[in-house]
């Protein structure tokens, strides 16, 4: 397979756009990353804005979106931070943490960022310009829907990136949610004219059922607006790509109920025999979820996505996840009586409860917050003898250490550092060189450490102490996580090979 490089010397590139949020465009660039690298090319994955509460550290040190790094996996190369130069963390409806080129740059308003689009506009196209220098071909990613005619002129993702990068387009149709072919045709009709050439076919996405019923749908189409339909991608309901950012959180399928173990289950659990019952808080803000996707391909957990005391129930484990608004998030469970629920859960040995990161800083007695929400010495929840004060400085890093007797390894991403107050009781669990990361007081557990659980014999050691505790059977799912990551990638890649002209879109993106 071949590459034509135009006459500037740079690899071919893709852009794949959506008709909204969601509709599928992380999972198709990951599934056509992999696919090309089964083909033999270097790809690269691109996003040149990401707006995400679910991030990763590069091995540089640098913060991206949690999806490019995904999709660096799934093209098995390693993740670059040209590859997500622009990362928007909202800290709450109006502000945002914008991270440029992997370090914090500042907070600030929709407004406020819009005045710096222009330079961060030229900034982006340095990185994809880097990234077509150095592999065989690049799949770029827009974001929402690139017929936002409000955010067109200052556009910094869509279409406009793929103008000037002289870059094909395709967009991408979730048919599930109805009305694909209006949101199609609407979204090419609403683009200005240079940016509609660009588009040169569409993906339906998540169709259920036998494509053959769509009829001369496709065709219309093309008759309509001039863009052929490259393929109907059916729901890949087995397939978890990790996901960018809340909207996937919000549509997870889950049903609520106060019962101690039919509860609400996320996709890939397994109600009907899971023995373990997880549940994890989902405050707003809610960030780096991914940390519990390992725990949702175990057939004996079940884990729960909770937003309520009543939803809470009686769970084997709860987990009080990352936070971009940690003293928000905490607040917002304080608001529920959640924070109560939690705390009498845990005093009374009901559950073991697990904080990671922004969660960890909540079991606290103290968080010193002027850095992220300003609101200065704000109390916790008093479960662990530790304190955390909030620096300018983010820490960003990988790191490894032990844990329940068995090596773990991880990322860090925080401004808040934590410390055990000097006459505490918490007894460290989880070592970095020899150095304490997590403590623990009464099955009550902190850590920083982002993606422990990708840890095979880490994971299963945890999980076997709380089903001990709690008297439940734990067979460990004896399949390494990342070889499961590595089969969705396939899974994706493969239903691409079936279900598209994939000659047409490698003919599109400039390869043979």
């Amino acid at each position: 397979m071949a590459a034509h490089s135009p006459s500037s010397g740079l690899a071919p590139g893709l852009m794949v756009c959506g008709t909204a949020s969601n509709a599928g465009k992380s999972t198709l660039v990951a599934g056509l990353c992999r696919l090309l690298a089964r083909r033999g090319l270097r790809v690269a994955p691109f996003k040149s804005q990401n707006m995400a509460l679910n991030s990763a550290v590069t091995l540089s040190g640098h913060e991206i979106g949690r999806a490019q790094f995904s999709q660096a996996q799934a093209a098995g190369v390693e993740a670059t931070v040209d590859m997500n130069p622009v990362l928007i963390k909202p800290t709450s409806d109006t502000d945002a943490q914008v991270v440029v080129n992997g370090r914090p740059y500042a907070t600030m308003s929709a407004a406020e960022y819009h005045k710096h689009k222009p330079e961060l506009f030229e900034m982006v196209l340095d990185s994809l310009a880097r990234l077509r220098r150095t592999f065989d071909a690049v799949v770029a990613e827009g974001a929402g829907s690139p017929a936002e005619i409000n955010l067109a002129p200052t556009d910094i993702v869509n279409l406009r990136v793929a103008e000037r990068g002289g870059m094909n387009a395709i967009v991408v149709g979730d048919i599930d949610l109805g009305g694909v072919f209006a949101s199609l045709y609407g979204t090419v009709a609403l683009l200005p004219t240079e940016q509609r050439r660009l588009v040169r076919g569409f993906v339906i996405n998540k169709f259920r059922g036998d494509p053959q019923l769509l009829g001369d749908a496709t065709a219309d189409l093309e008759k309509r607006c001039g863009i052929p339909t490259i393929g109907v991608l059916p729901m890949l309901e087995d397939v978890h790509i990790d996901t960018e950012d809340s909207v996937a959180l919000r549509d997870m399928p889950i049903v609520a109920s106060d019962t101690d173990r039919d509860c609400t289950h996320r996709a890939g659990a397994h109600p009907s025999t899971a023995q373990l019952n997880v549940a994890v808080i989902a405050y707003p803000c809610l960030s780096n979820f991914t940390d519990l996707d390992p725990l949702a391909n175990e057939g004996d957990v079940s884990l729960r996505f909770v937003r309520s005391v009543r939803e809470l129930g009686h769970p084997d484990l709860i987990v009080l996840g990352g936070s971009k608004a940690t003293a928000a998030d905490l607040e917002w469970m304080r608001t529920r009586g959640l924070d109560q629920a939690v705390a009498t859960a845990a005093r009374k040995r009901r559950s073991v409860l697990l904080g990671i990161c922004g969660g960890y800083q909540m079991l606290g007695r103290t968080i010193d917050d002027d850095v992220e929400s300003r609101l200065g010495v704000v109390e916790g929840m008093g479960l662990l003898d530790v304190e955390t004060r909030f620096e300018h400085d983010k820490m960003l890093a990988h790191v490894s250490g032990t844990a329940f007797g068995a090596a773990v390894t991880g990322y860090q991403i925080h401004h808040g550092r934590v410390r055990r107050k000097p006459d505490g009781t918490a007894t460290p669990w989880l070592w970095f060189n020899q150095e304490p990361d997590g403590w623990c007081a009464d099955e009550v557990y902190g850590t920083t450490l982002h993606g422990l659980f990708e840890s095979d014999d880490f994971r299963r050691a945890f999980l076997t102490h709380v089903a001990t505790l709690n008297g439940c059977r734990y067979d460990p799912d004896p399949v390494p996580f990342s070889e499961r990551r590595q089969r969705q990638f396939d899974a994706v890649a493969d239903a691409m090979e079936e279900c598209l002209d994939m000659s047409t879109l490698l003919e599109i993106m400039g390869i043979s």
